[in-house]
């Protein structure tokens, strides 16, 4: 049955929880996280769909698949992004929305690669086991907290798990996870451990390479080229940083596509690119991580009007536009997304 959200009043803390899963062995660990489940366990896995939360889902629902009677992955944003599209129909990763599925018909719910803070649809889940390597956010407990944020990716976390129970990933499994470590690290161009790259390497030789470039080559749709072409005109750098607001937009992931773009800039320390979607404004933040934090400044600029966070390198803001300050609400562009940055970065 579905459960209400914890507090941080609840005790032992979510900080205590993690502290304590943190010192434990991996094989500990495991022991620890497969303790919580029985064999009639009816198990909902939540993710917010990305590479590497599809990849992690696909993992724990391998770990747990000879355990409990049923296991569902379930999702409450929307699957737009191409390479996320095909990840999902070429490995088979099956997945549902969030809405429409009955929670009272599930006994454990598994939250992976995100917390309960991250969206509103997760927050009135009362989750038995969360994995994420994202930083550890307040207001929520779990009798299971796995939080490892200085991991570049949570595939890499999940990897370790099934070494330690012994399990042999098969080449659709070991393809998601190894593009989930790949997108998550940015090709180790961003933060990553040696346990990325110790797990990168141990599903390499297992993995299908043709269903890899499938995936990685499908980018782009040809109706999504006007959101380069918008781009372009409305690009401005400001001391080696790239503003540049799109404006209106029916997939949010454009935004995103064009971020990691324009990071090939030379000598561009900042990427800052945002859009309207639906009732909200999306920001999208890309930094190179050196003496800069992409998710401290999207919580400093937009933590107080809506949700926002993310790594070092990359962040993530989305603020309801009634949220905006009046003064910006209006007639958004360019300027006015440096004018919101201005007592931040300069």
């Amino acid at each position: 049955m579905s459960k209400n959200n914890g507090t941080e009043s609840d005790t032992p803390s979510n900080v205590s929880i993690a502290k304590h899963i943190r010192r434990l062995s991996n094989k500990e660990r495991l022991k620890h996280f497969l303790s919580l489940f029985k064999r009639d366990d009816s198990v909902l896995i939540v993710i917010v769909a990305d590479p590497d939360s599809m990849a992690s889902a696909f993992a724990v629902k391998r770990l747990l698949s000879r355990r409990v009677s049923e296991i569902t992955i379930v999702h409450p944003n929307q699957i737009k992004r191409l390479n996320n599209i095909a990840m999902r129909d070429i490995l088979k990763i099956p997945l549902q929305p969030l809405r429409g599925v009955k929670r009272d018909e599930y006994t454990k719910f598994v939250l992976l690669d995100s917390q309960p803070t991250h969206k509103t649809e997760l927050a009135n889940i009362k989750f038995d086991a969360v994995i994420d390597h994202h930083p550890l956010t307040n207001g929520w407990t779990a009798p299971f907290i796995d939080v490892r944020e200085e991991y570049g990716a949570n595939c890499t976390m999940l990897a370790e798990y099934l070494k330690s129970a012994q399990i042999k990933p098969s080449a659709a499994l070991a393809t998601a996870m190894f593009y989930g470590i790949k997108v998550d690290t940015h090709n180790f161009t961003q933060k990553a451990t040696p346990a990325d790259i110790l797990c990168f390497q141990h599903l390499f030789k297992r993995i299908n390479k043709y269903w890899l470039n499938k995936i990685e080559r499908s980018d782009i749709r040809k109706a999504e080229l006007k959101y380069f072409k918008a781009a372009f005109s409305n690009l401005k750098v400001r001391k080696n940083r790239i503003y540049v607001h799109i404006g209106r937009i029916t997939n949010p992931d454009i935004l995103v596509v064009v971020a990691d773009f324009l990071t090939h800039v030379h000598e561009i320390g900042w990427v800052i690119v945002s859009g309207l979607a639906g009732d909200k404004l999306i920001v999208i933040f890309r930094c190179d991580g050196y003496k800069k934090n992409a998710g401290k400044l999207a919580e400093r600029v937009f933590g107080k009007l809506g949700s926002a966070g993310g790594h070092k390198e990359s962040a993530r803001a989305e603020v309801p536009i009634k949220n905006v300050p009046q003064k910006f609400a209006f007639n958004f562009d360019t300027t006015m997304l440096i004018q919101l940055f201005m007592k931040h970065l300069d």
